[in-house]
């Protein structure tokens, strides 16, 4: 079989890792891993290809940054090439950006297999663009890999063939168990000078959040408050130190004590750093399915999740992004109120073993 496995953002590379390690194992299978360039920093690709031994990608089509509509046409253009010249059997695609729902429509288009991995996940909120490409992925997908029983219902209420359909447990999960070992030997609380649950860690990223100047500034009101109690850590991305700046919002976050403020971090840094945490705050998706699994509270900073799994089952609790409301649940937790949870089922470090088992034994 020749498959093609795309990546098109950082947390991408989290997910396929598992997957081309198991594709490896099948003589005769052939894979050639496209980077679409959707997000691209080569100090931090490099770090993510390091820290997950991933080899480099065969192909890195360079879109580059855009607007909505732009970056996928963009894709689209380019993905369609390589299709016509490596005449793959199968595309696989991972969550759910841009590159996810672009390259499975140009694979779908030319009646190629597409393969979703962390099918029917939904927050019902299509203000979202991340909402519309998982929808629009999963109705032209040939395999729908989904991670939980809630992501399995949703594929169902939406008219999705149950033949079509795999609960084969979380693929960002795996990443994780097989490299929590080699985490641990991060130096990244020594270099920051910090301590097991002394501290808490920050990532924010969203639109919603980053984009709007009122919730950023009740957000970063919020933590102003919270680091009078505990010291926050900060992987700050460019882009958001940009919008801070024209935000004017300077003031509610530089020079401010204990709130300590690093370039990005790798794999392996990061999940040290959360691994240690008392909690964490953020709007990423997956960061609420790591932090179920290490047992880490995390607060939310989003009216919703795709992720409701982690709330139902996990430590993860939903608390937008208003001052009082992120200040009550981060005080809660620290005075011994955290939230507690249980792993779900199948998020065993298994799911890529389940999900190339399925594709090698399909017609």
């Amino acid at each position: 079989m020749k498959i093609v496995t795309v990546a098109g953002a950082r947390p991408n590379f989290m997910k396929i890792a598992p997957i081309i390690k198991e594709f490896k194992k099948h003589r005769g299978w052939e894979n050639l891993l496209v980077h679409t360039g959707q997000h691209y920093d080569e100090e931090m690709c490099k770090f993510f290809f390091n820290d997950l031994g991933i080899s480099e990608p065969d192909v890195n089509l360079g879109v580059g940054s855009g607007l909505q509509g732009e970056q996928t046409g963009k894709i689209m253009i380019e993905f369609e090439k390589i299709l016509f010249s490596h005449k793959p059997d199968l595309v696989t695609v991972v969550g759910d950006v841009n590159s996810t729902l672009a390259c499975a429509l140009v694979a779908a288009k030319l009646h190629i297999k597409v393969a979703h991995v962390e099918a029917g996940l939904r927050s019902f909120d299509k203000l979202m663009p991340e909402e519309v490409n998982r929808k629009l992925t999963d109705q032209i997908s040939d395999y729908l890999f989904a991670p939980s029983p809630d992501a399995v219902e949703n594929l169902i209420k939406e008219g999705i063939p149950e033949s079509k359909i795999f609960l084969v447990g979380n693929i960002m999960i795996d990443t994780l168990i097989n490299f929590l070992k080699k985490a641990e030997k991060s130096d990244i609380l020594k270099r920051l000078r910090l301590s097991k649950e002394r501290y808490a860690v920050l990532t924010l990223h969203r639109p919603s959040n980053v984009d709007n100047r009122q919730s950023l500034t009740e957000i970063l009101s919020a933590l102003n408050l919270i680091r009078e109690r505990i010291k926050i850590v900060f992987p700050i991305h460019p882009r958001m130190q940009k919008q801070i700046k024209d935000f004017g919002l300077e003031n509610l976050i530089l020079g401010k004590n204990n709130f300590i403020i690093t370039n990005p971090l790798g794999y392996l840094e990061f999940l040290k750093l959360i691994s240690e945490a008392k909690f964490v705050l953020t709007d990423s998706g997956g960061i609420q399915e790591e932090t179920t699994v290490l047992g880490i509270p995390c607060l939310t900073l989003r009216k919703t999740t795709e992720r409701p799994i982690t709330v139902k089952m996990g430590t993860n609790i939903v608390v937008g992004s208003g001052k009082k409301d992120i200040v009550d649940a981060a005080f809660n937790v620290l005075e011994g109120k955290a939230k507690k949870g249980q792993v779900p089922e199948l998020w065993d470090g298994k799911t890529a073993e389940r999900i190339v088992d399925i594709l090698a034994n399909s017609d």
